[in-house]
């Protein structure tokens, strides 16, 4: 890949912007010019009046490995957190219904975008994990459009041991909408969706989303900013250095007993 070729390719066909993350080198890892790009192709669904929905989707066996721990750290800790904290909303604030298509690996802030879409169809390739723990962090950012979807039970379980788990899971605690069984029922799945989609007028997709967006649109509003300070904090932290550095390494971190 060149650095001209895009990390987000954008199509717009049958009134539905399809954005692909294509970023395989770091398994879409959301880099700077990554979520710059998905901002870019949202913006361009939202201005196009012809389109009903979008769909967020991925190339490769990655639909997002989380924050690109290469950024991780800089002269302001709270730029990655509240860059995450904007593209969630902006998928959230969105007049469009966005829809994730998901047949591969989702891990910690995939599972932020995940959250903020308004539908999510994942395949028989995809499993999730909340993976924070065990580098130090903790699902903070994430928890934005997160926590009033998922089933309270099994967001403590799953933010505490960073298990991973399949579809059908991710469908029972509401982290997804539907689990395909087949990749092929993947593809009838969200053509079921977008065919009903197409059938909505502009003003009442919008209005609709909005109204089952409200506790979401508040829990940014509530604790947006507290929780770029936590994340920030941690990542800073010499536990989460040392976290990184032991993925990165591919070892156990030094607490692992």
């Amino acid at each position: 890949m060149t650095s001209a070729e895009p990390l987000v390719r954008v199509t717009t066909a049958d009134a539905v912007t399809t954005l692909t993350l294509d970023s395989p080198h770091n398994r879409n890892a959301l880099s700077s010019r990554l979520m710059s790009e998905l901002h870019a192709g949202l913006a361009v669904a939202a201005a196009n009046q012809d389109v009903r929905a979008v769909v967020l989707t991925h190339t490769g066996k990655v639909f997002c490995a989380g924050a690109d721990l290469s950024e991780a750290t800089g002269a302001d800790p709270t730029v990655g957190p509240r860059g995450l904290v904007e593209l969630q909303k902006a998928i959230v604030d969105c007049t469009k219904p966005v829809i994730a298509v998901v047949d591969g690996h989702a891990r910690a802030g995939g599972l932020g975008l995940i959250g903020a879409a308004d539908l999510a169809v994942a395949g028989p390739a995809a499993t999730f994990a909340f993976t924070e723990v065990r580098l130090g962090l903790a699902p903070a950012v994430i928890s934005l459009p997160l926590r009033p979807k998922l089933e309270p039970r099994a967001a403590s379980r799953y933010y505490l041991t960073g298990e991973v788990f399949d579809a059908a899971e991710a469908a029972r605690i509401g982290l997804i909408t539907q689990a395909a069984g087949s990749t092929e029922d993947t593809g009838v799945v969200l053509k079921g969706l977008l065919d009903a989609l197409r059938q909505g007028s502009p003003q009442g997709l919008a209005e609709s989303k909005r109204l089952a967006n409200a506790e979401v649109v508040r829990s940014f509003q509530r604790d947006a900013d507290e929780l770029v300070q936590l994340s920030a904090l941690l990542f800073g932290s010499a536990e989460a250095q040392e976290g990184m550095r032991a993925f990165l390494e591919k070892r156990p971190a030094a607490w692992v007993r």
